[in-house]
């Protein structure tokens, strides 16, 4: 045995083969990447090491450093199979693992993931995939589509990025605005499965939302004149500061209106709200992302859940709606109707929502909610039911089995 191995057994391996991933699958293909030119080869070349460990870290232990034996094996790997060029062997050969990446060496890989050439889902799904490390299942729950379709994504996109010779770089300046979209909206997929996981192990996962902080604040450096850049970061910011009551001791879910506020980081908020603030008046362009911001920032400056100032809320959804419409959002925008018009006024908000948010579990679990609150028992239970057998998120079926308990 090695002595600068581990031996923690199978499943402890493939917990930190799991961490090792999330935080430098990235960081791996864009050294790979950057040296070969060839995006596709890159990310099997990653995906092989990976099956590699599974494979060998249950008998020989987990390396001291886990991430730089990835490497290691995705070069020799490369050697092994890959010669397209005559000086790929050379290249590879040359090749030694840098350590923590730059953060533009990880943007350009995103960028390039979300080339327009691709469409807009091929461009999250491989991002996703490959900067951050997500299976395939987590990916699919964040799209609300089957794992088969996302998988399709990401072999077709890799397939483009190859056969339209897609360059790895970052956008020039005039590209870059018409960019930012596409890489927003592949951060904000990132943070909300770290917020509340699609996975059953866990309710949360702090190092993803902790990695979807990181890269909108690089974002932000990278282009401080782009409010909507600034926004996200707000977001992001506002919601991990309260993120110390959303769970109890059991690692159940706590609801906005049971929370502690006493236990948010009150510094915080009023650190992520200046920034908002400071972006809105700078560049008075609002955006979907500041819109949210904006609201989660009266829930959390509310002393208490009384105070919420739903008509202001209600009014910034609207702004949402307008902006950026979708079924997702009006599912939000009902809860403030509830709280301006009652939940009567609510569910009809609801009646167009059942098709295209059908296999969303907090649209049934809402719905319930309203039922009950309108003396629909017999339905609630009906919608708390459905929303469980879609729910694979610990602790949301936790607090759906207790309503079912109670009723």
């Amino acid at each position: 045995m090695n002595p600068h191995h581990c031996e923690p057994g199978a499943e402890a391996s493939r917990e930190v083969l799991a961490a090792v991933v999330r935080e430098h699958a990235g960081r791996l293909a864009a050294s790979l990447v950057s040296l070969l030119g060839d995006f596709s080869a890159a990310e099997d070349l990653v995906q092989d090491a990976v099956e590699t460990a599974l494979r060998r870290w249950p008998e020989e232990g987990v390396p001291e450093r886990p991430e730089a034996w990835l490497f290691t094996v995705a070069r020799r790997r490369g050697l092994d199979v890959l010669r397209r060029e005559s000086n790929l062997r050379s290249k590879l050969a040359r090749l030694t693992w840098p350590g923590p990446a730059p953060g533009d060496d990880r943007l350009r890989l995103i960028f390039t993931c979300c080339h327009p050439a691709l469409s807009r889902a091929a461009q999250i799904a491989l991002t996703l995939r490959v900067v951050c490390g997500l299976s395939m299942a987590q990916i699919a729950a964040a799209f609300l589509v089957p794992e088969p379709t996302v998988a399709q994504r990401v072999t077709r996109a890799k397939r483009k990025i190859g056969e339209a010779g897609i360059p790895y770089r970052m956008p020039t300046a005039e590209e870059l605005p018409q960019r930012l979209d596409d890489v927003l909206a592949v951060i904000y997929l990132l943070f909300n499965e770290g917020y509340l996981t699609s996975t059953a192990d866990r309710a949360q996962a702090a190092d993803l939302v902790a990695e979807a902080e990181w890269l909108a604040a690089l974002l932000v450096g990278l282009m401080p004149k782009e409010p909507e850049a600034a926004g996200l970061l707000a977001l992001i910011r506002l919601h991990r500061a309260r993120g110390a009551a959303r769970f109890d001791d059991r690692g159940n879910l706590v609801l906005l209106p049971d929370q502690d506020r006493s236990l948010w980081d009150h510094t915080a908020i009023a650190e992520a709200t200046t920034l908002l603030t400071r972006a809105a008046r700078a560049h008075r362009r609002p955006g979907p992302y500041q819109v949210q911001a904006a609201i989660v920032a009266c829930h959390a400056e509310a002393a208490t859940f009384a105070d919420t100032d739903w008509p202001q809320i209600l009014v910034l959804y609207d702004l949402l709606l307008h902006l950026s419409p979708s079924p997702v959002t009006r599912l939000h925008r009902a809860v403030a109707v509830r709280h301006v018009h009652g939940p009567r006024a609510a569910l009809e908000e609801l009646k167009n929502l059942a098709g295209p948010l059908d296999r969303y579990p907090l649209f049934h679990a809402t719905r319930a909610e309203l039922l009950r609150a309108t003396g629909h028992r017999t339905e609630a239970r009906d919608a708390d039911e459905r929303a469980l057998q879609l729910t694979t998120n610990p602790a949301q079926q936790a607090l759906l089995e207790q309503r079912l308990t109670w009723d």
